[in-house]
């Protein structure tokens, strides 16, 4: 169901099975229309999504890529002497990758708020520039006690980046146009993958350059590029539709207007309010998307942190395993853009789900029983294309599932650091005992992406129920003025549509999930 902007009209009575008598049409005063005394009829909506996109998108991709990239780069260093340098045992190895997850995953719900609160320009741009700053001092790390504080700060200023870019293009797109710009943003992650394999190879030529081992280098000079990208930041990043200033007034105006008639009310703004937050909490849609979320986001991180190694024990050199990484990311990079655009285009969000995490249970199971280099490697390539474009599909499903800004960035936080969190188990499953096929590592793996199918499975039919009973009426709520013989009080007592609508956001009875 699409709602006008201009006009709120209840469901039609003939939709209930009711005869043509007693249809309702409740039409919505001029005044809930955003900004009325603007004119946007002059508008080339196709025209502005573009100059919206080129604003947005590259830069916000080139965010991530730093991001996936500093957070990934301890495992190409790994494969350089950083081990024997700082003195350290693969436990204390997999302990420090361990301390990165629990405040990166913690501190993600309320930075979603401080991003709501704060403005994305500022709040963003200043995480990065933190982080940035931790990353380059890792690089005169000289022990294990440095190597384990580092980690933690880098886990803390990286916490909020990921979930603000999602709430943020939220706030900026309908449901149907926001898989594929979280694809291509997210894309940015398999390039970093493919480039620091090749970065790490070039930088480590560098050795012994300034006193510093080559590994070392790695982190200074991405830590660098960081800083230098977060403070452009401050310029470049754009806040939120109602006062992007690269917008002319009329065009954001027609930006809002254009969500609210995607059902999302609040895109003209919305004042914080802690009922919003509770909502979040006591959602049971909330509980399943963190299911989901721990079903991709734990083998990422083992993927992500651990490809260089297993490849190294496959057989492959130390730069050979970096330069063969390169392939498997290219790959997972195409399979994300086109599941992005095949989301947006198909809407089922919930089959293609389904499908890419029936592709990682298959390529896992290969990686548990192979004995052989070559088949092993190719199984990588069907665990990239299922983890990798995984990501966006389901961000945006649940995103446009989720009615409400604060509510949408309370979910998205508890969803995405839950789905972190996970981050701190498997990054330990990948023993150096347990090589080179490291069976217990690929099977934790497994586990996590059946988790992820059927809580995917679970979200898809719970939705579809949901749907059903409002389309029967069973959540219609007492709107005064209205005659509606399947409104109930129990479901709430409002003045208007307009106010129902606010107030319940997804809840709502006229909001319809998206499957």
């Amino acid at each position: 169901m699409s709602v006008h902007p201009e006009s709120t009209k209840l469901r039609s009575s003939v939709d209930k099975g009711l005869p043509d008598e007693d249809v309702e049409v409740v039409a919505a005063p001029s005044s809930n229309v955003y900004r009325p005394d603007i004119d946007t009829s002059g508008i080339d909506e196709r025209k502005l999504m573009r100059k919206v996109d080129l604003r947005l998108v590259p830069w916000l991709a080139l965010l991530y890529l730093m991001n996936f990239l500093d957070r990934g780069s301890i495992g190409n260093a790994r494969l350089y002497g950083m081990e024997s340098d700082l003195h350290i045992t693969d436990k204390q190895y997999l302990i420090a990758l361990t301390v990165f997850f629990f405040p990166y995953s913690l501190f993600e719900p309320p930075s979603n708020l401080a991003l709501r609160v704060l403005r994305p320009s500022r709040w963003l741009s200043f995480i990065v520039f933190i982080w940035g700053i931790v990353m380059t001092f890792h690089g005169f790390a000289h022990n294990y006690g440095d190597l384990i504080g580092l980690r933690f700060l880098l886990g803390l200023a990286e916490a909020g980046l990921y979930p603000g870019i999602v709430f943020y293009l939220s706030c900026w797109y309908k449901r149907r146009e926001l898989g594929t710009r979280v694809a291509v943003f997210f894309s940015s992650a398999t390039v970093a993958g493919a480039f620091s394999g090749l970065l790490a190879s070039a930088i480590h030529n560098m050795d012994g350059v300034g006193g510093k081992p080559g590994w070392a280098w790695i982190f200074i000079l991405e830590g660098l590029a960081t800083v230098l990208v977060a403070i452009a930041s401050f310029w470049v990043l754009q806040d939120f539709p109602d006062n992007a200033e690269f917008l002319t007034e009329a065009e954001s105006v027609f930006i809002v207007r254009r969500l609210q008639d995607d059902m999302q009310f609040s895109a003209g703004g919305e004042k914080f309010k802690m009922a919003y937050v509770r909502q979040a909490l006591t959602d049971w849609k909330t509980y399943i998307a963190m299911g989901i979320y721990m079903g991709f986001d734990g083998p990422l991180f083992a993927f992500s942190l651990f490809t260089p190694t297993i490849l190294n024990e496959l057989g492959f050199k130390a730069t050979a395993a970096n330069l063969l990484s390169v392939p498997v990311y290219a790959w997972a990079c195409i399979m994300t853009c086109v599941i992005g655009f095949l989301g947006d285009r198909l809407g089922q969000r919930g089959y293609i789900n389904l499908a890419l995490f029936g592709t990682g249970l298959v390529g896992y199971i290969i990686l548990i029983a192979s004995r052989n280099a070559a088949v092993s490697y190719f199984a990588v390539y069907l665990a990239a294309a299922s983890i990798y474009p995984t990501i966006p599909n389901s961000v945006a499903w649940v995103s446009s599932n989720v009615e409400g800004s604060y509510k949408r960035s309370a979910v998205l936080g508890m969803a995405i650091g839950f789905g972190n969190l996970n981050g701190a188990v498997t990054s330990n499953v990948y023993r150096s005992k347990d090589k080179p096929w490291y069976s217990l590592g690929h099977g934790i793996v497994l586990a996590y992406i059946g988790i992820g199918f059927f809580c995917s499975l679970a979200y898809m039919l719970l939705l579809r129920r949901e749907n059903g009973l409002r389309e029967r009426g069973a959540r219609d709520e007492v709107i005064a003025g209205v005659d509606n013989k399947f409104a109930d009080v129990r479901n709430g007592e409002y003045e208007s549509v307009e106010d129902a609508r606010r107030d319940k956001g997804d809840m709502w009875s006229g909001f319809r999930y998206t499957l």
